[in-house]
């Protein structure tokens, strides 16, 4: 089925210009379908990860994704979901998705040992997911049905330190920290109520 291959021609053009077509493939062998326990632990320790989408024309938008250790949990065999908290109102990231579920997510580690872990697969949102009732400040849960999930080479990350969690971050208990922003004159007409969710 066209779009299933895990390389297209493009991709297969660079690798024969710079011979690297053997490593690909090797690399390509790497590529699993189902999480490992190793994979799961990283995914579950992580505060953040990149998540890219595209609308319908195929028009890219990448986004950051950040909460408390754990936000993101391996619920399946090949499923993982992670809750959408409130944030500009935008919705570009999570909009695409409604007409263009494919998406991809970079779990890197910054900070300790460097590691990169790719999940590429489809998506669907929902606002009365099961999960919702034990996820602090979601307003919504995203669910990704992995269809290619490798690592990557970690050799140019560099080497930072974690200082603190951001204070924005969702906390059991805690009513929200509104960010300054939406006080500014620019927008404070404008911003969009904040949605009930569950405070744990």
């Amino acid at each position: 089925m066209p779009g299933d291959s895990f390389y297209h021609e493009g991709a297969r053009a660079l690798q024969d210009q710079f011979e690297s077509r053997r490593i690909a493939d090797k690399l390509e062998d790497l590529k699993r379908t189902v999480f490992t326990e190793d994979d799961k632990a990283f995914i579950e320790s992580a505060i953040y990860f990149f998540l890219a989408t595209a609308d319908g024309d195929g028009r890219p938008d990448c986004s950051f994704k950040g909460g408390p250790t754990g936000f993101v949990r391996v619920t399946g065999p090949a499923e993982l979901a992670f809750p959408d908290y409130d944030g500009n109102g935008m919705f570009r990231s999570l909009g695409n998705l409604g007409v263009n579920p494919s998406v991809g997510l970079l779990f890197i580690a910054l900070h300790g040992a460097p590691r990169r872990l790719r999940v590429n697969g489809v998506a669907s949102i929902d606002r009365d997911d099961p999960l919702m009732g034990s996820t602090v400040g979601a307003q919504m849960m995203v669910r990704v049905e992995a269809r290619a999930i490798f690592p990557n080479c970690p050799r140019y990350i560099p080497t930072m330190e974690l200082a603190e969690a951001s204070p924005y971050t969702p906390r059991p208990g805690s009513d929200p920290v509104e960010p300054a922003w939406k006080g500014f004159d620019v927008f404070k007409d404008d911003v969009h109520p904040r949605q009930p969710t569950w405070k744990g």
